[in-house]
């Protein structure tokens, strides 16, 4: 199963760097980047994790918290979130449930060889906890991924 702009995303997302549980309702009334990724402390990750830090007021001066997903654990992730100074939370999503209801398990392929793994993908969600807008892997460009949704936000005003 896959979701789509128009879809409203589970209640319950996961749980966080800290173990605490992460809920749609913890965001209502507010918008929400829920960003996907594959693999804490790699460097494309790092890059677009760096990008959304380095961006984060002006996200959220544009309305919108953020938060990343991967399926790595809790410890991975407070590394990840200490190395890089994240002012974020990210979910551990060991149970690989978020990244299949959202369709990005898939099968990727890497100097030739085939695994399983997640797709680099972002979803906006507006105040009622649906998605408003998804940028696919194709997409993303890591390094500049938070200027490509402000100019994405930016074009609506036009």
């Amino acid at each position: 199963m896959a979701l789509n702009i128009g879809d409203r995303i589970p209640e319950v997302l996961g749980k966080d760097q800290e173990g605490k549980e992460v809920k749609a309702s913890d965001y209502q009334g507010r918008k929400f980047i829920l960003y996907f990724y594959p693999k804490d402390n790699t460097p494309g990750c790092s890059a677009e994790a760096c990008n959304f830090r380095d961006n984060f007021y002006e996200l959220r001066h544009a309305g919108y918290e953020i938060v990343g997903v991967s399926v790595d654990d809790e410890k991975s992730h407070n590394k990840f979130i200490e190395k890089f100074e994240l002012p974020f939370r990210l979910i551990a999503d060991t149970d690989k449930v978020l990244v299949e209801t959202f369709g990005l398990w898939a099968e990727k392929t890497l100097a030739g060889k085939k695994y399983m793994g997640t797709l680099r993908t972002t979803f906006l969600i507006n105040e009622d906890g649906v998605i408003t807008h998804i940028f696919t892997p194709k997409e993303i460009k890591a390094k500049e991924h938070a200027e490509q949704i402000l100019e994405w936000l930016e074009s609506l005003k036009k």
